[in-house]
């Protein structure tokens, strides 16, 4: 005598799941069909609301999927062909077209390189030593007229300014050189140790302040112990609280290896032995300074902070264009550099810099007109960063129609 009324109660009991189903589908269909664009918001540690706000979109899939095929096949042929193990990443107008990275981690334990592996910026770190110093000069703590011995009363070299530092023209010595020659302990010298190396080695300056350009790691380095002085802190701490942690670079840090602990997914640098075997790169009596190096971090990182530096939520505007701008020597003479990155204005203005110490080399360049960000980490001693570049740009062109 239940039998009709259970028949009903399982009949209404189904209806109601296909049309629960019905509506869920509809739903989610409608949902992926209203945004092109996945967003992930990254919300500074100082302030929550939307100005405060640092967005990572990205290109649907559907709009780059044979440029995606094509970044693919230049990826796996320069790790097969010239031992590239590292990440590309390429964006272009805020939204990212491609991120990947092909090749071990641990060559021991062939762990493959993931998204979370940090790589060591090498010379790519200046720019992060030179915002330092341009947030310092915003907060009216420094002036980028003021003299090295303004701070270090016994800096050898006079007349040394800030801003001869920033674009290279202080024309300072080689502190690898006064390491290797002048450095008698066993352990490598901190920023501290090597200026007061500086001040005892006598050694000789290149040229007089502003004279000449001169590529010169010991000028960021020289930087780097400035924002210590004035700051009254580390240079890692100061990173940490002033660029990391507002633009939520939670992956980045300075790592100095006679004080720090080695972090996790942190690489280490290899060089390839006769044409198979990859081997450690031995520690050097010269990395156990920061400001010219040592800035570890992800590709996803680095992204966030070439959009932080770009969106005014870090420095200002008129900062950034001092950056961005040639130096000049004391005759007026143009140099390819601004405040940490390279100049190139030759056709389309392009700022940008590459970096290379023990096995890393790394790479950021912005094409300027063409709203492009090329970023590119590797840890085996690759050779070919800058044919690399023009290789993605030239796929870029010929594969995007925006």
């Amino acid at each position: 005598m239940f039998a009709p009324f259970l028949k009903k109660r399982i009949r209404n009991i189904y209806l109601s799941l296909i049309i629960g189903l019905t509506v869920f589908f509809l739903y989610n269909n409608s949902s992926s069909s209203q945004s092109l664009v996945v967003e992930t918001e990254i919300t500074t540690t100082e302030s929550t609301n939307s100005e405060s706000q640092i967005s990572i979109q990205y290109y649907p899939e559907k709009e780059i999927r044979h440029l995606r095929y094509k970044l693919d096949s230049l990826l796996k042929r320069i790790n097969k062909r010239h031992d590239f193990h590292g990440a590309i990443l390429v964006a272009k107008k805020g939204n990212i077209l491609y991120n990947n990275q092909v090749g071990y981690a641990d060559f021991k334990k062939k762990t493959p390189l993931n998204e979370k592996s940090v790589f060591q910026l090498a010379s790519v770190s200046k720019q992060f030593t030179a915002a330092a110093i341009m947030l310092l000069n915003e907060r009216n703590q420094i002036k980028l007229s003021d003299t090295v011995t303004a701070y270090f009363p016994r800096f050898p070299y006079k007349q040394v300014t800030i801003r001869s530092l920033l674009n290279h023209t202080a024309g300072l010595p080689n502190y690898f050189w006064v390491a290797e020659h002048k450095w008698r302990s066993k352990e490598a010298p901190t920023n501290s140790e090597m200026m007061a190396l500086l001040e005892s080695s006598n050694v000789q300056r290149y040229f007089k302040p502003g004279r000449n350009f001169d590529y010169s790691n010991t000028g960021y380095f020289v930087l780097a112990s400035i924002v210590e002085k004035v700051s009254g802190t580390s240079f890692s701490s100061f990173l940490k609280s002033n660029i990391f942690e507002p633009l939520q670079m939670k992956y980045s840090y300075v790592y100095n290896p006679k004080n720090d602990s080695i972090h996790e997914n942190q690489l280490d640098g290899y060089r390839l032995y006769k044409g198979w075997r990859h081997l450690k790169i031995n520690n050097t009596v010269n990395d156990a300074i920061v400001g010219d190096k040592n800035v570890y971090t992800t590709i996803e990182d680095l992204y966030k902070w070439t959009l932080g530096l770009n969106s005014g939520k870090l420095i200002s505007q008129e900062s950034l264009d001092l950056m961005y701008s040639e130096g000049e020597t004391v005759y007026g003479r143009k140099v390819p550099y601004g405040f940490g990155f390279r100049i190139n204005t030759e056709g389309q203005k392009i700022i940008y810099h590459h970096g290379k110490w023990n096995g890393f080399r790394t790479g950021l360049t912005k094409y300027l007109e063409d709203d492009l960000v090329v970023i590119v980490l590797e840890h085996t001693s690759y050779s070919a960063m800058t044919s690399l570049n023009k290789k993605i740009k030239k796929i870029i062109a010929e594969n995007l129609e925006v």
